[in-house]
């Protein structure tokens, strides 16, 4: 293969998941409803490429549940309610919970010191208002914890259910003050987490998940509980 045809290739890959944040966003700020068709055409010009990425970000959306296929209709946004939206951050609090529990005891000398390195990765992002480096940053931290508990049915588990919320996880540091908090709430847990803490690690993670859910829900009215 060429370099040229790689380079394009990571181009257009890069492109297709650029229009799939875009339109994720979107779905999450409540700029497309739920049922509402997602057409290529008009998706393509709102963004400004042509429909191949904008094809590649709707099937990428697809398998992560934001996105449904129908027939006739071709891709329109998933009929999940605020209600499933609830109880998948539940769920996750109570897997993600159980993972820092069990990483606070599992977890390896070059994690802990990983971890440690991205929760002050994260203060400077805050300092520079990055909330896009801060997103970036809270996944990782979130991903060396779960990885630390070293089970990997329960770790499929949480990243399976990852793909399905991660959009509106990422809604809340819309909120500079969001940040701000979940630094907070980071500190408490990475602390824990490094005395080996596990009815800390378990109650403050799974409090901090129902916490970015109802930051998230306060960006996002659309896929709140009325």
């Amino acid at each position: 293969m060429s370099a040229e045809f790689k380079s394009s290739a990571r181009s257009r890959g890069g492109l297709a998941d650029e229009v799939c944040r875009k339109i994720a966003d979107d779905i999450a700020l409540g700029v497309f409803l739920p049922g509402e068709r997602l057409d290529e055409t008009t998706l393509a010009t709102r963004f400004q490429v042509s429909r191949t990425p904008v094809r590649e970000a709707l099937k990428q959306l697809a398998s992560t549940g934001l996105v449904a296929n129908r027939p006739n209709r071709g891709s329109v946004v998933a009929e999940m309610t605020s209600e499933q939206l609830d109880q998948m951050f539940e769920v996750i609090g109570e897997l993600e919970a159980t993972c820092a529990r069990h990483a606070a005891v599992r977890m390896r000398d070059v994690e802990r010191k990983r971890l440690s390195e991205l929760h002050a990765q994260s203060r400077l992002a805050i300092q520079s208002e990055d909330a896009d480096a801060y997103d970036v940053i809270n996944r990782d931290l979130h991903n060396v914890i779960i990885q630390g508990c070293h089970n990997p049915v329960l770790i499929d588990m949480v990243v399976g259910l990852h793909h399905k919320i991660s959009t509106f996880r990422r809604t809340q540091f819309r909120n500079m003050a969001r940040m701000s908090a979940s630094y907070e709430e980071h500190s408490v847990i990475v602390e824990a987490l490094l005395a080996r803490d596990v009815v800390t690690c378990y109650r403050e993670m799974r409090g901090h998940l129902l916490s970015a859910r109802s930051a998230a829900a306060r960006v996002t009215p659309s896929w709140s509980t009325v």
